[in-house]
């Protein structure tokens, strides 16, 4: 998902509106910002049905996934540039109009390849869709209701993840899983003529001059090193992990030199100089890589192991939505009366136990454990991933936040791609290494059962470093300037 709040600190307040006059403009971002959340988890659910269909291994099919988030990673840091360039309204339309089209282009893929390429230009539209929306509905609404109104628009936010599972599970199993992408269509229409007619323009901003090289080394470089993670997990001595290892390791050498020399990097690195921020980030990708590995494994382990339905399956998976949405907010409160460190450890704690007791899966195991399991997960990212993200942002020098937003929403999504390639690299060599090692078991369900539990506990494992990291967590210095940081 990416951080709306990455082009907000930009906007000026040179209009204001009163609560009616926003109602219709706030319903089309709303739905566009539906429309790209809900495609955040809607495509777990239908990965064992696309390995079917295209008859592919998991390995290739991953990619479904790992594409889209490494696609959203390269273009949210220019959405607060195409904003001041081309007009707020103009390209959160062009962006829609995007995702809409990649939508129906990947129902109608023919092969595994293409449908990866259609999830690049889903992604490409997608990426900017949620923070020049966020900045629309900041800049309209009155200062006094500002509160209300984003906590309006936070509500497709909080709902379109959790619905993702259980309406991808009803298509695929009722319809085909086509629909998981053509259900875009309507609602991607429907968001185009409503903000056509109900989005105003803006007055026009000078936009800062673009760092080509960093949209093209920055790209690269994560793409490559996702490429050469997802072949690791299959054999980290072949030809290909190597190369995209050795590639994208380059090009992230030459990306982080090429920030560091400019004054408006396409990221904002100089962040990392503080002690407390860099802390802070580093906890949350041991985090991500937990959540995000594990929120690919739950949907393979209950349709592969054991065999539900793709509805059911999205029900099952109900659960941690509702431990992450009741528990954010009590996290906002304890973040506000005793600081990030105490939610934090809870929730980290949390995690910890729900993923590591997976590592005990087997195909007997009871849906009611899953299903608690799932709660309790969810209920650890509510408390640690609010507590963890205002941290960031208080541990960043005044003067950096509007810059570091973007780093922190694109780091976030390349975190995803590389966890969700490399989960499913671990968990398809371990099936592959247990069914040799095990004939016997080779037409059963025990080996795999048992892939999967090495693989929750590789996920607990990058939990745990994560909790451990949070005992050194301290409340941040107030900087105002960068120039201050040591």
């Amino acid at each position: 998902m990416s951080d709306p709040s990455a082009v907000i600190l930009n906007v000026s307040e040179e209009r204001l509106f009163t609560p009616k006059d926003i109602i219709a403009p706030l319903l089309a971002v709303i739905i566009g910002t539906f429309m790209v959340l809900l495609d955040s988890t809607i495509v777990n659910v239908a990965v064992p049905t696309l390995v079917q269909y295209f008859d592919s291994p998991l390995h290739a099919i991953q990619w479904s996934i790992a594409a889209y988030t490494l696609a959203l990673s390269a273009v949210i840091p220019l959405a607060g540039w195409m904003s001041d360039k081309f007009q707020p309204k103009r390209v959160f339309l062009i962006s829609i109009g995007l995702f809409t089209i990649g939508s129906v282009l990947c129902a109608f893929a023919q092969t595994a390849e293409q449908l990866i390429g259609f999830r690049v230009l889903q992604g490409v539209g997608g990426g900017m869709v949620s923070p020049i929306g966020m900045a629309m509905v900041y800049r309209l609404a009155p200062p006094d209701k500002r509160g209300s109104v984003i906590g309006m628009f936070g509500i497709p936010l909080l709902l379109a993840p959790a619905l993702g599972p259980v309406i991808s599970g009803w298509l695929i199993e009722f319809v085909s899983w086509q629909w998981i992408f053509l259900i875009n269509l309507p609602i991607g229409v429907i968001g185009l003529l409503v903000g056509l007619k109900h989005l105003p323009l803006f007055p026009e901003k000078e936009a800062p001059s673009l760092d080509i090289t960093g949209m093209i080394l920055g790209p690269l470089a994560f793409a490559m090193i996702t490429f050469g993670v997802s072949e690791g997990g299959v054999n980290w001595t072949s030809v290909k992990t190597l190369s995209g290892l050795f590639m994208g390791g380059i090009a992230l050498v030459l990306f982080i030199w090429s920030c560091l020399r400019r004054d408006q990097p396409l990221l904002e690195l100089r962040a990392f100089k503080s002690v407390d921020f860099t802390r802070g980030i580093i906890i949350s990708w041991f985090m991500q890589t937990a959540m995000y590995g594990s929120a690919l494994l739950f949907p393979l382990l209950l349709q592969q192991i054991r065999d539900f339905t793709p509805l059911t399956t999205g029900l099952i998976l109900l659960p941690q939505a509702v431990g992450s949405m009741i528990f954010m907010p009590m996290a906002g409160k304890l973040f506000d009366r005793v600081g990030a460190r105490p939610p934090l450890l809870a929730g980290m704690t949390l995690m910890t136990v729900a993923i590591f007791t997976m590592s005990y899966v087997r195909i007997d195991t009871s849906l009611a454990l899953i299903m608690g399991v799932l709660f309790i997960m969810g209920s650890g990212m509510g408390l640690s991933m609010m507590s963890l993200n205002t941290h960031v942002l208080n541990a960043t020098p005044k003067n950096l936040v509007s810059r570091v937003t973007p780093l922190t929403s694109a780091s976030q999504q390349v975190i995803a791609s590389f966890a969700v390639a490399g989960f499913t690299g671990y968990l398809s060599t371990q099936m592959t290494s247990k069914l040799s090692n095990d004939p016997i078991a080779a037409d059963t369900l025990e080996s795999n059962a048992a892939s999967f539990a090495s693989t929750f506990f590789l996920a607990a494992c990058f939990a745990c470093i994560g909790l451990v990291l949070s005992f050194f967590l301290g409340k941040p210095k107030q900087i105002t300037d960068e120039s201050n940081l040591h």
